[in-house]
């Protein structure tokens, strides 16, 4: 598969070496770009300074803030949509160079960190344009060990593949401010609410509640990162929640912390 990209403007040169094994890419995209589904032969970390994006792959669709980062392994296909201006930083790893991190098994499949301050700053420190290798090599390894921490679950929404499952998934994510019953999502779909049920648990490991709480609170995490001046008690009624309380609390479980929180860490 090939990448399929709308012309942008380069920030720094398109692409450099930090150091051998290590390349570059800053690029600067508009709100509402796609980068069609596509697969590099590195593997890469895609990190947003600013702005938000959304990274859908086979196995599912995780929505990157400016907090966030995602790792794709070499040869994983995946497509990229901007939600809002974004000022993307991709660092690409050769894999080579990853044999001696590859005891992780984490860095064999995609997955989302939660940025700290250091890792953040860690990135936009390589793209600093100086000819300085050896602060390179230091910066690429302490970017690599901050990603051995906890990876963050809170804005990947698993995709099933079963078509049942799937088609039921598509009708939840086109609406999530509804409350869906599964009862009546199964006879859309064709299907017993035990047997969708059943599929949901085995295809995202999620009970069906869950997975439907989850995409509820990542349109959430969307809005809160793209609409600046939404307010979190007017998002919570646009989702159908009964009352602030409830949405903090759903919000919570789900991403660890109030949306207050959230808005102020973006």
């Amino acid at each position: 598969m090939t990448i399929v990209e709308t012309p942008i403007r380069p920030l720094v040169a398109d692409r450099r070496a930090a150091q051998a094994g290590v390349h570059l890419v800053a690029r600067s995209y508009k709100k509402g770009m796609r980068l069609a589904p596509h697969m590099h032969r590195e593997a890469q970390l895609v990190y947003a300074a600013s702005g938000t994006m959304q990274v859908t792959t086979p196995k599912g669709r995780w929505l990157v803030p400016p907090d966030r980062a995602v790792w794709v392994p070499a040869h994983h296909a995946h497509a990229i949509d901007m939600l809002s201006d974004s000022e993307m930083r991709t660092i690409f790893f050769d894999g080579d160079l990853l044999q001696g991190h590859m005891r992780k098994p984490r860095l064999s499949k995609e997955f989302v960190v939660l940025v700290s301050p250091l890792l953040h700053h860690a990135i936009l420190a390589l793209f600093e344009d100086r000819k300085d290798r050896e602060r390179a090599d230091l910066l690429v390894r302490l970017a690599m060990l901050e990603l051995r921490r906890t990876e963050d679950s809170a804005t990947f929404i698993p995709l099933p593949q079963e078509p049942r499952c799937r088609r039921a998934a598509d009708i939840v994510l086109a609406t999530p401010a509804m409350t869906h019953e599964i009862e009546t999502l199964a006879r859309k779909v064709g299907t017993s609410a035990r047997t969708l049920s059943r599929l949901f648990a085995a295809e995202t490991k999620l009970s069906f509640k869950a997975w439907c709480r989850r995409a509820r609170i990542a349109t959430a995490i969307e809005r809160l990162s793209t609409e600046r001046h939404l307010s979190v008690k007017a998002l919570a009624s646009d989702l159908g929640y009964a009352s602030m309380p409830a949405f903090s609390h759903a919000f919570r479980q789900v991403t660890g912390k109030s949306p207050t929180d959230f808005v102020r860490r973006l």
